[in-house]
């Protein structure tokens, strides 16, 4: 049997409409590739004819292979059961509605062909030379509002924290243990890639709305998550807003008791001094914290680190 080069995963849920169009285009495009390649689609408990849909497709064609489960789970959830079912030696995920153009898929595969040094490789619009088209105003002020928080809550010179159109070397997914179901995925992904050491790379990327179908987009769902997750990666930009906060309000009643008592006016009576105080040492304590939080983060790092070494040497002694 043929070795896989690559292997295409895409999520898809009530979908019906696209099916047919998106494995049309996705096969026409890979295929001026020529490499053994295979592509999955993950039907993540669809309520409309998906599934039957999908089938077809792939009694039609054996390299076409469907997953499906029910209920309904999220992104996460189908692309944690895509990667598990893919057998490519590189593996590449984008949205099923082909906002992103199947060209990209042949991108990512030849930037890892020109970089064998890179492991991970990011489709942004929010780079140079990537960009997007028709997109709603208020979307896509969000989403890049939320990819230069969600950024800098990394560390990360990536410009595109969120997005589904990425590449893997089948190492990197082998060394992942992944947890997620919804969106957040990608952030979990990209948090556990860098804490392991893998080689990030971007490569500019077109952005278009979806032209048939109902977006899946949950505005308040996919902000809270991703705000709770860019908090737990860097808890002092939460714990060191706050703790900064209390602490100017304490240093400023300071200043002003100090006024009072200049020109006299200072009344024991009032509960400024026991309020100053209280911001103070609330200030202290919300900054502690913070850095406990560091330390916590840093540690499950570590942690992961050698859990992805056990995990390895696991496979290897792992009998035939």
């Amino acid at each position: 049997m043929k070795s896989i080069d690559l292997s295409i995963v895409l999520p898809m849920y009530n979908e019906e409409e696209n099916i047919s169009n998106t494995v049309t285009r996705v096969k026409e495009t890979v295929e001026k590739l020529n490499i053994n390649w295979e592509l999955i689609l993950v039907n993540d408990g669809s309520i409309d004819n998906t599934l039957e849909y999908a089938l077809k497709e792939s009694h039609t064609d054996s390299r076409v292979k469907v997953v499906s489960y029910t209920p309904n789970q999220g992104r996460g959830k189908a692309l944690r059961e895509g990667f598990k079912a893919s057998a490519g030696e590189i593996v590449i995920t984008s949205d099923f509605d082909l906002s992103y153009s199947p060209d990209h898929i042949v991108k990512i595969y030849q930037t890892f062909l020109e970089h064998p040094d890179v492991d991970v490789v990011i489709g942004s619009p929010y780079m140079k030379g990537g960009g997007t088209e028709e997109v709603a105003p208020f979307r896509l002020f969000i989403s890049r509002a939320g990819n230069i928080i969600l950024s800098f809550a990394f560390g990360s010179k990536v410009k595109t924290v969120t997005g589904i159109l990425r590449g893997y070397r089948k190492k990197v997914l082998e060394a992942l243990e992944l947890e997620s179901n919804g969106k957040e995925i990608h952030l979990e992904i990209l948090s556990k890639v860098t804490a392991l050491g893998f080689s990030v790379k971007e490569i500019p990327a077109l952005l278009k709305p979806r032209k048939k179908g109902k977006s899946k987009f949950k505005f308040k769902a996919t902000s809270v998550s991703h705000l709770l997750f860019s908090f737990a990666e860097r808890p002092m930009i939460l714990f060191g807003f706050l703790g900064f906060s209390f602490l100017l309000i304490g240093f400023i009643l300071g200043v002003y008791i100090i006024y009072l008592w200049q020109i006299r006016s200072l009344n024991p009576v009032r509960p400024l001094m026991t309020l100053m105080v209280l911001m103070i040492l609330a200030g202290f304590q919300i900054l502690v914290m913070g850095f406990l939080g560091v330390q916590i983060v840093t540690l499950k790092k570590e942690l992961l680190k050698i859990s992805s070494k056990l995990l390895s040497i696991q496979k290897e002694i792992k009998p035939e």
